[in-house]
């Protein structure tokens, strides 16, 4: 079982670029993520991965030591290099973040 959390940059383009019946299915996946069903196209590293969902990317890291998913950010194909950068950038960042959403619900 993970727990899956949604960092503020992420938050703020669900609405911006999510269709209703995108928002359903990210739901569903997110629902998966809870129950241990990982999927999304592996990037880089094991712990980075990516989920189409319509014609959009959803990007998270699985960070396994801690049961966290974290949902990072969304993006198109045109995009999709530019994102995927900016988030290999920060990964030290996020990894940070994590740890500190362990100790609050630990």
């Amino acid at each position: 079982m993970y727990r899956v959390f949604k960092a503020p940059k992420f938050e703020k383009k669900i609405n911006k670029n999510l269709e209703k019946s995108e928002i359903n299915e990210l739901n569903k996946f997110i629902n998966n993520l809870k129950k241990g069903k990982i999927s999304g196209k592996i990037l880089s590293y094991e712990f980075f991965r990516e989920k189409k969902i319509g014609g959009k990317r959803i990007y998270f890291l699985i960070y396994e030591d801690f049961n966290i998913i974290l949902l990072i950010s969304i993006s198109n194909k045109k995009y999709q290099q530019e994102t995927i950068d900016e988030i290999k950038y920060m990964l030290p960042e996020f990894k940070i973040t994590a740890f500190d959403l362990y100790k609050k619900i630990k």
